[in-house]
């Protein structure tokens, strides 16, 4: 599992395509293949996702799968879904616009949607369960190779374990803390975070997650999260718990709170989606009381899914002063959930 590291990024790039590709041509040689009816199945239902990216390194794009034959895309939660214009393509090569339908920061998860219908698509209700030395296929874009109609790549190997990644605290950069299942091929590429993990016959087992790599021995992690992790948390954004606040909503209350009373501050608004971080809390404040903390990152209010720092204060101004905030926000790798306590009428202390 270990990945090599190279100063020729050339070398490692066209390495791993080797790698994925083989996979694909070993599949579909001439002759029967255990390998090729799982991936005839699966590749129409994955989708390439591309978004925010391009500086300082940072990929513009990544994977995903249907779950809807009606435009629902399965995918991982990450800054590339920080742009107003987020692109789906298809297997076939259609291309269409997305948006972010809601998203599970705990599980890094993230639904989008566009309009579609007939779509082949995977039922996360027939999802099966993988065991150790089960034989899988991943196929992902990694590397974003493919841009149009090219199918996804695909690898091949075994689950090699099963296990918490909550027994590993502290070693891998993540919030997430649940069941993974650690496979014996090099899936966990750039690119390849939200691709599908199947069995041999196509049915899916779970979705690729994004990089980690071990802070005491260096190693990267190729694993999957099991799709029966995720699926609750798919089924909250589907049934619109979760969604993210817009600005058409049309809340609005008489009395709003605002954030200078609670003591809170956020970074500048230096353009429309700048992340709502928190840049000061005056102290004996009500957020102070609550236990926030300057470069905590603010991801939902009160239930809501906030991008920037102006949907924060959308929710506030739809909320009346008199109500109790929660909040969740993300400080380093940790997930913590606030409530700060309402002012009095006077806007004095709680």
């Amino acid at each position: 599992m270990k990945r090599l590291r190279t100063a020729d990024c050339g070398l490692r790039i066209w390495a791993g395509l080797l790698l994925c590709f083989s996979g694909t041509v070993a599949a579909h040689a001439s002759g029967p293949s255990p390998w090729h009816a799982g991936i005839d199945a699966a590749q129409p239902k994955m989708v390439k996702i591309f978004g925010a990216g391009g500086l300082r390194g940072l990929e513009a794009y990544q994977s995903g799968m249907l779950v809807s034959a009606t435009g629902h895309v399965l995918t991982v939660y990450s800054y590339i879904l920080d742009a107003e214009n987020i692109a789906v393509v298809l297997d076939d090569g259609r291309r269409f616009d997305a948006k972010l339908l809601g998203a599970d920061p705990r599980l890094e998860i993230a639904v989008l949607k566009f309009d579609a219908a007939d779509l082949p698509h995977f039922n996360l209700a027939d999802a099966v369960n993988g065991e150790v030395a089960d034989r899988v296929l991943a196929l992902s874009n990694l590397y974003g190779v493919a841009v149009g109609d090219e199918q996804a790549s695909v690898q091949h190997g075994v689950i090699a374990a099963k296990t918490q990644l909550s027994g590993r605290l502290g070693v891998f950069t993540t919030p997430y803390r649940g069941p993974i299942y650690v496979l014996d091929a090099m899936t966990n590429n750039p690119g390849a975070a939200g691709g599908a993990v199947t069995d041999v016959q196509g049915r899916l087992l779970g979705m690729i997650g994004k990089e980690l790599r071990d802070s005491r021995s260096n190693l990267w992690l190729n694993y999957a999260l099991p799709i029966g992790a995720l699926r609750p948390a798919v089924e909250d954004i589907l049934a619109g718990r979760t969604r993210p606040y817009r600005p058409d909503d049309g809340d609005k209350a008489r009395h709003p709170i605002d954030l200078a009373q609670l003591g809170l501050l956020l970074v500048p608004n230096v353009v429309d989606s700048t992340p709502p971080f928190v840049e000061s809390v005056r102290p004996g404040s009500p957020a102070d009381k609550s236990g926030v903390k300057v470069d905590d990152l603010i991801l939902f209010v009160n239930d809501r899914l906030v991008q920037s720092r102006r949907d924060v204060h959308d929710v506030c101004h739809a909320t009346e002063s008199g109500d109790r905030i929660h909040l969740t926000v993300r400080r380093g790798e940790e997930l913590k959930v606030l409530a700060i306590e309402p002012l009095d009428g006077e806007g004095g202390k709680p």
